[in-house]
Order: structure tokens, then sequence, then C-alpha cells
């Protein structure tokens, strides 16, 4: 169970006895729902993604710094990381440009540690992308609208086991697509998705990857029912309600596809 869900039933200060009790205490309520759990594979494919995202973070928090402290000194570097390992040596051998040598030294060794880190999220880039094409669900999942490696293997690790949700709206919520809800005196009001709950990461790849979707629809007519109803729902409502209906629906979708195992066809348009 959530450790969140059983925060709630805690009696006391947290010992391990008041915990015990506790957990006894949600275990019993029908509507605590218990976690579900991964295979050992899935663990591996979620250990792996959560490397990437961390090499990723890391290499673009120190180019950051780089440029920052090189643009304070007045050394200005264009956008791109071919720019950034190609001024950067050039600076350090500049012997006119005032630098002291202790921070030539330190900026050299900063600009190694970063092509490392190049050097290491290119590999497990190619690791990742490895994964998901050896995965048979992954492979089925990226055939939907806006979905590549990385949304194919969140999708694949959030929707793993389709029992674990009643229907396709609970797995919608679950990913933290739908409506917030609050609902008082007998009245329904619906607002906007939820920025804290769900998760965050699969949301935001599924968000990025309708609008790549929406943006290739302004080029083109639409082929298929799916892109007729988005190129109305752009026009009624606005491009980021249309990014957020169908990274819902993608959810829904991906739902189930996994609980019919079956492969995504889209519906084309009639002549």
């Amino acid at each position: 169970m959530s450790a969140r869900r059983v925060k709630a039933f805690l009696q006391g200060h947290k010992t391990d006895a008041n915990d015990a009790i506790a957990i006894g205490l949600a275990a019993l309520q029908p509507a605590v729902k218990s976690s579900r759990t991964i295979t050992l594979e899935e663990q591996c494919q979620q250990g792996i993604t959560m490397m990437r995202d961390l090499a990723v973070r890391q290499k673009v928090a120190l180019a950051k710094q780089l440029r920052d402290q090189l643009l304070e000194l007045g050394h200005p570097i264009n956008k791109g990381d071919a720019a950034l390992l190609r001024r950067v040596p050039e600076i350090v051998e500049d012997a006119e440009n005032g630098l002291p040598d202790f921070y030539r030294e330190a900026l050299y060794h900063q600009y190694q540690q970063l092509r490392a880190f190049f050097a290491h999220v290119d590999a497990l880039e190619k690791r990742f992308k490895e994964a998901v094409r050896q995965d048979p669900v992954c492979r089925r999942l990226s055939a939907l609208e806006g979905v590549g490696p990385v949304g194919a293997m969140l999708l694949k690790l959030a929707l793993s086991q389709p029992g674990h949700f009643n229907n396709a709206r609970q797995a919608a919520a679950c990913v933290g697509v739908t409506p917030v809800q609050h609902s008082s005196g007998g009245k329904e009001k619906l607002g906007s998705i939820s920025k804290l709950a769900g998760d965050k990461k699969l949301r935001s790849v599924l968000f990025e990857g309708a609008l790549a979707v929406i943006r290739s629809l302004d080029k083109r007519e639409a082929k298929t029912i799916k892109e007729q109803w988005l190129k109305q729902l752009i026009h009624r409502r606005g491009k980021k309600v249309t990014a957020i209906a169908l990274a819902n629906k993608t959810v829904r979708t991906a739902y189930a596809m996994l609980k019919k195992n079956t492969d995504y066809q889209p519906a084309l348009l009639a002549g």
C-alpha cells in the first residue's frame, strides 16, 4: 500500500508498533487500494529510464553553469552543445583573454567532465532505445500518435497491469490527465488537471508528444477520424486543451490495447 494512504491511519508517534497498527487498519478498508507489483524486467526498465533522466539533468546543469560563467566573463557562446564544446577549448587556450591560470585549469577540467557526460548520455540513450525495440509491448505502444520511445516505455510501466484499474478512466486519472473534480451538495464541478497528482513525468512526455502531433496537423489535411477530431477541437478550445485531450485519449487507448492484447489501428477517413 502507498505510504501516503497508510499515514492517514497512524495514531500517535511514528514507531514500528504504531506503523503496524496503521497498516493493519488500512488493509481492512475497501477503499484503500494496494500498490501494484512489477516484474524484475519492468523494474530494470524503470531503472534505466531513471538513469537516463538523471544523466540528462546533470549534463544540462553542467553545460548551463559553463555558459553562465563564461558569459559573465565576457565570452558569450551560441546555443547548442556543439558550439559549447567547440568554444570552451578556444577560450582556455587563448592566452590574451586575461583569465588566471587556476581558473583555466578548473575550466578545462569542467569541460572534460562535460564531454564525459555527453558520452554517458549517448551510451544510456542507445541502451534505452534498444530496450524499447526489444520489448513487444513498447513497440505496439509506439504506434500511438505522439508516443516516442520514452512515452512508450513510461506507458508500459504505468499500465503494465491493466487489471489494477477498473476502467480506462481510472487509468487516465492515475496518470493525471483527467480534470480535478470538486463536488459538494450534489453539485459537480470539474476543473483543470492537477499539476501535483498523477505521473508528472509521463504526463509531461505525453503532452509534449501531443503538441508535436498538433503542430504537424497545421501543415496537412486530416487523414484519420482522430486527426479530424483534433482539428475540430483545436478550433473550439485551442491547442493546449487539445493536447491534454489527446494525452487523455492516448492513455485510454493504451489501456485498452494492453487489456485486450491488440495492436493500434487508426480509423481512416472514408474516401
